[in-house]
């Protein structure tokens, strides 16, 4: 038996509860992680309040987490790990908010990076180079990137720009140094946004989920080239692309990122870091708009 944050029924936050719950064991090609820390991601609170058991099978008594960090356990057959090695995983199956936690998809973490660092890594890194791929968006091209302060936007601009491609970030005026930190040109969300921007626009990418998908495909002239991470009734509307979670969307996301985090050539969203067992804080916090960080769970 080992220890984790469930889901004891759907609902609000205090519907998370620490309880003990069965180990799990690695399959083939899988490694079991004690797990040091969890990121917490907007879409754990609609699967906790039952928003999402049409697209996610967690039901109560499940546990939540699609990304986290750890010291390998045990090694299924075929996995090309050792007990013992550090390393940041993503979760197509969830359970970070738990102890242990087996996995297909993981990859070393350097020693300069911290475990809320690494935990806070996967999901984002695999939405962001998924959605580039998706755009093909290449050298010398202009991007626009709604919310590009966000946990995945921040990590798409910044590979954008080191790839050679215009970066157009569109954020809360509040944010404009943020967004230019990051190496991008800011544009503040708004009626008219594409209408304001100076030149051409290849490909969009919508990180943010505020609208602006019918604009954006209007102003491309196709939709083809517009990605949205947010399901919705203008994606219906837009005809947009929706880049859906999935095990094959970008294999080689922390292949291509934690290189850069480790290096200090890749800038996340700050952090706040909390005790797992207050995961029912966090996604209060996180859901009463009180933290613009990204929280992570600790388990040390």
């Amino acid at each position: 038996m080992s220890n984790a944050i469930v889901i004891t029924e759907f609902g609000g936050p205090e519907v998370l509860r620490w309880r003990a719950v069965e180990s799990p064991e690695p399959r083939r090609g899988e490694v079991l992680v004690r797990v040091r820390a969890a990121a917490v991601g907007p879409t754990d609170l609609h699967i906790r309040a039952g928003d999402l058991t049409a697209v996610f099978p967690q039901r109560p008594g499940d546990v939540l987490g699609f990304e986290a960090a750890g010291v390998v356990e045990a090694v299924g057959v075929g996995a090309d790990a050792r007990a013992g090695d550090e390393v940041a995983a993503l979760l197509p199956a969830q359970g970070g908010y738990g102890e242990l936690v087996t996995t297909p998809v993981w990859y070393p973490k350097p020693a300069s990076v911290s475990w809320d660092a690494a935990a806070a890594l996967p999901a984002s890194a695999d939405a962001a180079v998924g959605t580039l791929h998706q755009v093909r968006a290449v050298r010398g091209e202009t991007l626009v990137v709604l919310g590009a302060v966000g946990a995945v936007g921040a990590v798409v601009t910044q590979l954008a720009r080191a790839q050679g491609i215009r970066v157009i970030g569109a954020a809360r005026q509040r944010d404009a140094d943020v967004v230019r930190g990051l190496g991008a040109e800011f544009i503040a969300f708004g009626p008219g946004l594409f209408d304001r921007i100076d030149g051409h626009v290849d490909a969009v990418i919508d990180a943010a989920g505020r609208g602006g998908l019918v604009d954006a495909v209007t102003a491309l002239g196709t939709a083809d080239r517009v990605s949205t991470l947010v399901g919705g009734p203008e994606v219906v509307a837009s005809g947009a692309l929706l880049s859906h979670p999935s095990p094959d969307r970008a294999p080689d996301a922390l292949a291509v990122t934690m290189p850069l985090l480790a290096a200090g050539a890749l800038r996340l969203k700050r952090r706040l870091v909390l005790p797992v067992r207050e995961a029912a804080e966090a996604h209060r916090l996180l859901e009463a708009g009180e933290t613009r960080d990204k929280i992570v769970l600790s388990f040390g």
